[in-house]
């Protein structure tokens, strides 16, 4: 039979379980519910008035932010613009006489070779570059992901626009300088404040004429938006239609392969 202080030890350990149970029962963390609010800007005419709203896709502009996939995408992106083209000539390879330049001994100099050894003018070149490929793997998913934090990123910041109108617009530089000043994007006297990318699409050639002589601003179409151009500029300035074809190509379903 077990001993009165078993009998206490026993009781005292069921209590602790119990109360434990109940602590757990009390901390337990609900799932956070994500918030269905939708995201809408202002667009603004080429008189620099807004005269309507547009709802921006949430999984676009709305994302989760990584940092660490922003690194690699920029990493990836700057391995991939080296040509990785030059090339030095070895010792080998340099024109000129392979002919001993002195005796080996007896001379109190050092003992060498021939003359187009690299420690010698006009010789090779001793563990130097030599052509190869830089170029680094970036998945599709992630490439996407990166752009999505890019795009949330700066709209977090306060730094996406959205302008309407632009084709009604004349190919002059003038024109279009004087709707970034009603924007109240450039100074007056045709210098950017911030680094502005504007994203448009096909079928305003007006705007790339008006626009490309314009210091501090890029031009880029919505489906060739990547995350290092969105990262290099304060400012993006899309046009209507930019929206709407960069939510239609980053949701586009793939082919299947037959």
């Amino acid at each position: 039979m077990p001993s009165n202080k078993l009998k206490a030890q026993n009781s005292k350990r069921k209590t602790i379980v119990q109360s434990s149970k109940i602590q757990k029962k009390d901390t337990i963390i609900e799932p956070k519910v994500k918030s269905t609010k939708k995201l809408t800007i202002e667009v603004f005419d080429t008189k620099g008035k807004a005269v309507s709203t547009i709802e921006l896709p949430k999984e676009i502009f709305g994302a989760n932010v990584n940092k660490a996939l922003l690194a690699q995408a920029v990493r990836i992106y700057l391995s991939n613009q080296r040509r990785g083209t030059v090339s030095v000539k070895t010792r080998g390879e340099v024109t000129g006489s392979t002919r001993k330049i002195y005796r080996q001994k007896g001379t109190g100099r050092a003992r060498h070779g021939g003359i187009r050894a690299p420690i010698f003018v006009h010789g090779g070149v001793a563990h130097g570059p030599k052509p190869r490929d830089y170029s680094l793997a970036f998945p599709k998913k992630m490439k996407k992901r990166a752009l999505f934090s890019a795009l949330s990123a700066t709209y977090q910041n306060n730094g996406v626009r959205v302008i309407g109108g632009l084709e009604k617009l004349p190919p002059k530089t003038k024109a279009f300088a004087n709707v970034l000043e009603k924007l109240l994007l450039v100074e007056p006297k045709k210098k950017t404040k911030k680094n502005i990318l504007l994203v448009g699409t096909k079928g305003l050639e007006n705007v790339d004429k008006a626009a490309r002589n314009i210091a501090g601003l890029t031009l880029t179409q919505a489906t060739q938006l990547n995350a290092y151009s969105i990262l290099q500029h304060d400012i993006l300035l899309f046009s209507k239609e930019a929206v709407k074809t960069l939510t239609e190509f980053s949701f586009r379903k793939e082919k299947e392969n037959v």
